[in-house]
């Protein structure tokens, strides 16, 4: 089992960057491939990007894909991602994912563990 710990939200202007944090615990972070998903007010959770277990690979929605960077350090047990560009369109609660399957999942269902989330808010 692992558990997710979310850092990094906050308010920013349109335009600005953010870097959001997830630290796991256990010493088997490294096993999982990882994801970030947002929800908005309203609307349903989506999909943000994805890593694997190596970091070798990325995977990105259509709608932050040249904005936002995801990576990770397995011997520092973190995710990251990187948002630039911010739109206020992007303002929701961020949530990090951990997979422990067999492929990259971009769908919430394919996840096993998720953080508590955290707000960020993108003011025009």
């Amino acid at each position: 089992q692992v558990q997710l710990v979310e850092s990094g939200g906050g308010l920013v202007q349109a335009g600005g960057s953010l870097r959001l944090s997830c630290a796991a615990s256990g010493r088997t972070f490294r096993s999982y491939h990882m994801g970030w998903f947002r929800q908005a007010p309203g609307k349903e959770r989506e999909f943000v990007a994805a890593i694997s277990r190596s970091g070798g690979s990325t995977y990105y929605a259509d709608s932050v894909k040249g904005r936002f960077t995801i990576s990770r350090d397995n011997a520092k047990n973190t995710v990251y991602l990187q948002m630039s560009s911010l739109k206020p369109e992007d303002t929701a609660v961020y949530y990090c994912a951990a997979q422990n399957g067999l492929r990259v999942g971009v769908h919430e269902d394919a996840y096993d563990y998720w953080g508590q989330g955290t707000q960020v808010t993108v003011s025009s």
